[in-house]
């Protein structure tokens, strides 16, 4: 069966996520594998928007954060527990916006033309697992609407979907 998602780019991001987030809930499937359902996820976020340059997510195991389903770029395949914006998103259990990342100390370049990024964490039972990454080439490409709706992902997926075979491989 063909999947697809419909949005409407000329429209506001606030709009784009309106319209998108129910299309991915419909996407996913508990009774699927994981990695099939993130790698929707990704595919999704690229397609709906022009300003993401890379979206993808990292599993954390033990002190480390490991690539999982991407689109985009080749991309870092581990980054530390509190390095870089990644890492740093996990340590805090907290969403980062960064606005120039050339800004940011520490800031990891997995991809030199990425300008800005915002990383939200994957929590269960207040325990950081993963964080969701996305990049842009523009500066300042994310802001607080942007934060909320990913956040809101972010939480669809933990409660939708099954992370337990994710969290007993990296344990």
């Amino acid at each position: 069966m063909a999947e697809s998602i419909i949005i409407n780019k000329s429209n506001s991001t606030e709009e784009i996520y309106k319209a998108l987030l129910p299309q991915i809930n419909s996407l996913l499937n508990p009774n699927e594998p994981l990695i099939s359902n993130l790698s929707n996820v990704t595919a999704a976020l690229k397609d709906a928007f022009d300003k993401i340059s890379w979206v993808g997510f990292y599993f954390l195991k033990e002190a480390t954060l490991f690539l999982g389903p991407f689109q985009g770029k080749v991309a870092c395949t581990s980054i530390q527990f509190g390095k870089g914006v990644c890492g740093i998103a996990a340590e805090k259990k907290e969403t980062i916006i960064v606005e120039d990342v050339e800004k940011f100390p520490g800031h990891i370049a997995c991809d030199a033309n990425s300008k800005s990024e915002i990383v939200a964490p994957l929590t269960e039972n207040q325990k950081v697992f993963g964080v969701l990454d996305i990049d842009s080439y523009s500066l300042a490409a994310f802001n607080s609407v942007d934060k909320y709706y990913i956040e809101t992902l972010c939480k669809t997926l933990v409660k939708k979907l099954d992370f337990k075979l994710v969290k007993q491989i990296l344990s």
